[in-house]
């Protein structure tokens, strides 16, 4: 008797383990439209990103779409933070979380700004939540060769948090309404710029 219960619990845990995140990690076809994001990311980020970087933290982020969606955006915050890197540039140390936020202000500013290089395939979420992730890995870079970067926050981190905000964001804007997404977002923008 014992002895089955043990190959149970042997048995659950081969199936629990493994190395590799469900769907691989990367975003499957129906995780609309963040396929492309990684590309978008690294062409934006130069040298500041590489395209396996944005890819594994995409993994990531498409695992987490279904939660985020039913996170709130702290706008205000996200207006803050934008003022504090891309306006004033304080001297304050940067955590990823604040980093994450600018740099998901300034994807959006640039994104409905057109300068982004923004045609109707540029114009998706996945362009979007790229241009994030490669604003924040450029930001993180500055940072860090200022000395002005939190001792636990890390390049990885930033990024990430800059593509869950671009999507919390991106998302809300998608609220129910049928316009195409640059329109939407441009109206999310109006509220926050």
């Amino acid at each position: 008797m014992f002895g089955i219960g043990k190959k149970d619990d042997e048995r659950q845990q081969v199936t629990q383990g493994g190395a590799y995140p469900a769907g691989g990690g990367y975003p499957r076809d129906d995780d609309d439209d963040l396929r492309g994001a990684s590309e978008h990311a690294s062409r934006h980020a130069g040298s500041s990103g590489d395209t396996d970087l944005f890819s594994n933290l995409l993994g990531a982020l498409t695992q987490k779409k279904q939660s985020l969606a039913e996170e709130d955006v702290d706008e205000e915050d996200a207006v803050k933070q934008h003022r504090r890197f891309f306006e004033k540039d304080d001297d304050d140390e940067a955590d990823d979380k604040s980093m994450g936020s600018a740099a998901a202000m300034q994807a959006l500013k640039m994104f409905t700004g057109g300068q982004s290089g923004n045609t109707h395939e540029t114009s998706s979420q996945s362009a979007f939540v790229g241009l994030a992730m490669a604003e924040a890995s450029k930001l993180f870079d500055q940072k860090a060769s200022q000395g002005k970067v939190s001792s636990d926050s890390s390049k990885d981190s930033a990024v990430m948090k800059a593509g869950e905000m671009a999507l919390k964001m991106y998302m809300k804007s998608q609220g129910g309404s049928s316009g195409s997404s640059s329109s939407s977002l441009l109206g999310l923008a109006s509220k926050f710029l």
